[in-house]
């Protein structure tokens, strides 16, 4: 999937990597008059319009003007309709000066459009009103015959439950928990994907608890509604890091509280309480009509009207499971509840004390400055929940879930996560993009959604604590979380760390980091950083806050918000020495137009640009077989079979006929893939040499995972009446179909590898004793005899299989204490010669994730656990000999994620790999050593 392009890029979702659109706003212009429009990309519709003057109809509302003006100049706009039907208002926004922001949300026949936002910018004055700009994208190349789905609500709701489990697997099959909660999905309508001509799906929204390490799930998914086969998906939590610590939790869940009527006398009760940082502070509280005291503020409400402004609660989750707080409200949760105004050191150490103070911090701060009502602009109500644990341990985390800020109890060194205003005013701005510019939080534009809630909430901390900018940890994040750490120690994040394009932008995929989202936001934040210190404090934030609420729509990324803030910067009348400071805080961290060209790497490219999503790459006997899809992404996926030595260019495969042919692998002599179209999914094969393909079995429900070796295919088939995988293998000679497992209720099986008809794969099935056994094991599939390979009795999880002419390997988790290391294994085929690759602990151990093997080497896909996500988090290819003699050696030292590693012959090994900002088909024929 393309990777430094925007749109293009966020749409190919969840295979590999992300930026923005191709750069289509850059500094300068083309002049019109005294405007100035820069083109958009792969539209017709301009990205930007400034230095406007031209007057519209001051009766109506705001939205009919803007409509107004774009049928008025449609010659400039290119926009077929422009009435209320297919340019909805998204929302108007109105600061003091009379200045007025009018998003509209493109639809096509009726069908909302994803990211497809356009932004008129108005003045109103003395009666008139006056358009001073637009801005954003509109998609006029969207050509779609109907936009009626093929494939129904529910198989999309099973494809989106499907898509998420094995995202979530974490590479390992292991025995259900007898508690475990089933994923559930709920369909949110049909969306349009802006890719080419347009990409029909249906938007699933997929939540529940990670089956792996207990964290909330809230996941977009969007299904191809002709195909069902998921396109795009990410998480839709925006956390403050990467994830917490411990296992698996629940929680009961509830409707959200009512707030309490009050008469305007008794809702304001001052009273006191000590922040962590030992300083006393004022807080406002709420007596109910019993006499009760709760951590509600009514504070902020005009005196002459005690109805009309915010309130902000905080409420007592110590105790309650972070996956019962997402999207969900945990049962019976109340607000803190003092006994007198004098609130004691129970209310310091539980975090209740700085949530509170700093949310009434963050409320103010947005007022005073913008004019801001609240996070929605209207006053609504701020929730935060303060204390969640995950499986009763501390959560070192927070995050908004799209309705309240959730903050964790913290442990070890970690206070609760509201201890620092930072974090406060972080989650708090999540909130204020997503009613403003809404930013996907995916790739690039994910990344500058960090980067503004980081830069925010900075911004608030200092002015809250009266920090100066000069201070040498200005700059730095969460650094008032630890009890021991000194601030530098602490720091999860630091706008001042110089990151750059160049040197520090790392591709990752949605299943890592939602591409980037954290590991790539300091790029960003850092210019906005180096603009407040050079510009002072309250012009950079104005700036700031204007591109956010004014220029910046859902799909932009790091070039868009560049051009986005520029435009914003000479909107606000700055000098020309000033603009100059504010393109200079971009070239230094190498946000420019073009950026993503400039990234090197150490491997051998096969295919540049592959465009897909989901789905990697197969190879054997000197051959590969990779799905993809054209430049704009739009065309569902066809197969295609090249040479693994770069010689030759790649043949077609399948046809070219609406379907998803997707999860392709070869043996050198056959292909096989996947076909995901409107009546089911269909097992397909072609000769290399030639000949139709031909359809060797069919389910309705997901597959993974295909591989094939002479006469016999094998892949996991996923079963949604269980929620659980099954193998299933086919011989194409003799039509013979079946399953390793029978397909038992309490049987699971995945992760197949198949060589001369034996099949080898993961399993989980109950023992003498109904006790859940995870194992490895391998089906002879002409005789039906079963080995078992030697793992250990309490073996908690097995991976990815690799079967070779010599033996068998595996990934295997012994460690209770579930480290994230995992050992690989190997075994002759019969089950004797036992030998240790690569141990789980000590010495040579490895987060190991997959693997795949040849005869002379096996490659492991290493994928370290990611509480603060960096690159050495990303995944990464190692290599290490059969016997695992001289241990691991790292087979690439390129910085981005490396994905789909597959083993063809000798040491060669292919990848997907996102180090350039595009998901490239690479290969290397031999370990890169150490890095």
């Amino acid at each position: 999937m393309l990777v430094g392009q925007g749109i293009a890029a966020v749409l190919a979702a969840a295979g590999l990597l992300v930026t923005a659109i191709p750069a289509a706003h850059a500094d300068t212009a083309t002049a019109s008059s005294a405007s100035e429009v820069t083109s958009g990309a792969e539209t017709e519709t301009p990205s930007l319009v400034t230095g406007l003057n031209e007057e519209v109809a001051a009766t109506g509302t705001a939205a009919d003007a803007a409509r107004g003006h774009l049928k008025a100049k449609k010659g400039r706009y290119h926009i077929a309709d422009t009435s209320a039907k297919d340019l909805v208002s998204a929302g108007t926004t109105t600061d003091k000066g009379g200045r007025e922001t009018v998003r509209l949300q493109q639809k096509y026949q009726g069908v909302q459009v994803l990211g497809g936002q356009y932004l008129v910018r108005m003045t109103k004055k003395d009666g008139k009103r006056t358009v001073t700009g637009t801005s954003g994208n509109y998609f006029t190349e969207l050509k779609l015959g109907t936009v009626t789905p093929k494939v129904s609500e529910k198989t999309a709701i099973e494809r989106a439950i499907g898509a998420v489990s094995s995202q979530l697997g974490g590479g390992l099959l292991r025995a259900p928990a007898k508690d475990e909660q089933k994923l559930t999905g709920t369909a949110e309508g049909v969306t349009i994907l802006p890719q080419g001509s347009g990409v029909l799906t249906r938007q699933i929204t997929v939540t529940g608890i990670s089956p792996v390490d207990g964290q909330p799930v809230k996941q977009q998914v969007y299904i191809d509604a002709h195909s069902g086969f998921p396109v795009m998906q990410y998480s839709d939590i925006k956390t403050f890091g990467a994830t917490g610590t411990a296992a698996a939790g629940t929680g009961e869940t509830g409707a959200a509280p009512e707030a309490p009527s009050a008469a305007a006398d008794q809702l304001v009760v001052k009273g006191t309480g000590t922040r962590y940082n030992g300083e006393k502070v004022e807080l406002n509280l709420y007596k109910d009509t019993k006499g009760a005291l709760q951590m509600r503020d009514y504070g902020r409400r005009a005196a002459d009207s005690p109805y009309d402004g915010p309130m902000l609660v905080t409420y007592d989750a110590r105790g309650r499971e972070v996956a019962s707080a997402s999207g969900n409200w945990p049962t019976g949760v109340q607000p803190f509840g003092p006994a007198t105004p004098e609130l004691g050191k129970e209310y310091t150490d539980s975090g209740a004390v700085d949530a509170h103070w700093a949310a009434g911090k963050v409320y103010d701060y947005y007022k005073s400055h913008f004019d801001r009502k609240g996070l929605d602009g209207n006053d609504g109500f701020i929730y935060s929940l303060v204390g969640v644990v995950q499986n009763g341990q501390p959560y070192n985390n927070a995050f908004w879930d799209g309705a309240k800020m959730v903050y964790g109890q913290g442990g070890g060194d970690y206070r609760t996560f509201s201890a620092d205003t930072d974090v406060v005013g972080h989650e708090m701005t999540h909130g204020v993009v997503e009613h403003t510019a809404n930013l996907v939080y995916a790739g690039q534009s994910g990344a500058m959604n960090e980067a503004l809630a980081d830069y925010f909430g900075n911004a608030i901390d200092l002015e809250a604590n009266g920090q100066s900018m000069d201070d040498p940890d200005a700059g730095l994040l969460g650094e008032d979380l630890c009890t021991t750490l000194s601030p530098r120690e602490c720091a999860l994040r630091d706008l001042n760390d110089g990151a750059t394009t160049s040197k520090n932008f790392i591709g990752a995929t949605y299943g890592g980091d939602n591409g980037g989202v954290h590991l790539n936001s300091t790029i960003f934040s850092g210019a906005l950083w180096d603009m407040r210190q050079d510009l002072g404090a309250d012009l950079a934030d104005q700036i700031v806050y204007r591109a956010l609420s004014a220029y910046m729509t859902p799909l932009d990324g790091f070039t868009e918000g560049r051009a986005a803030v520029i435009a914003a910067a000479q909107e606000l009348g700055v000098t020309k020495a000033q603009l100059k400071t504010v393109k200079k805080s971009f070239d230094a961290h190498g946000i420019v137009p073009g950026w993503e060209k400039a990234l090197g790497v150490d491997t051998d490219t096969i295919l540049n640009k592959v465009n897909v999503a989901g789905t990697g790459v197969g190879a054997g006997g000197g051959k590969y077989a990779v799905s993809n899809s054209n430049e704009d992404g739009s065309e569902p996926y066809s197969v295609w079979l090249g040479n693994t030595s770069g010689k030759g260019a790649p043949q077609l495969m399948s046809a070219n006929n609406g379907d998803y042919n997707v999860y392709a692998n070869t043996d050198g002599k056959t292909v096989v893939w996947a076909d995901y179209s409107s009546n089911g999914i269909y097992i397909m094969a072609r000769p290399v040499k030639g000949g139709p393909a031909k359809v060797i079995d069919g389910i309705g429900s997901d597959v993974s995972s295909l591989v094939v070796d002479g006469d016999w295919v094998a892949y996991t088939a996923f079963n949604p009446q269980f929620g659980v995988t099954n193998v299933r293998y086919v011989n194409m000679k003799t039509g013979k179909v079946g399953l390793v497992d029978d397909g038992r209720p309490y049987n699971i099986s995945g992760l197949p590898s198949i060589k001369d008809g034996k099949i080898a794969y993961a399993k989980v099935a109950p023992d003498a004793n109904g006790n859940m056994k995870v194992g490895a094991e391998v089906l002879d599939g002409a005789t039906g005899a079963k080995t078992e390979m030697p793992t250990a009795d309490d073996t908690m999880g097995i991976g990815q299989t690799a079967i070779t002419d010599d033996g068998v390997f595996w990934i295997e988790d012994d460690d209770a204490t579930d480290t994230g290391k995992a050992a690989v294994r190997r075994a002759d085929l019969n089950g004797s010669n036992p030998v240790t690759v690569t141990p789980e602990a000590g010495e040579g151990s490895l987060y190991a994730y997959t693997l795949t093997a040849s005869d002379d080497a096996v490659s492991i896909t290493v994928t370290p656990p990611a509480t603060w996500w960096a690159n050495d988090t990303m995944a990464k290819l190692y290599q290490v000999a059969p016997d695992g003699k001289g241990g691991p050696q790292r087979m690439s030292c390129n910085r981005g994620e490396q994905a789909f590693g597959v083993a063809d012959e000798g040491q060669r090994v292919l990848w997907l790999d996102g180090t350039t900002g595009y998901t490239n088909l690479v290969k290397r024929d031999r370990p890169a050593g150490r890095c």
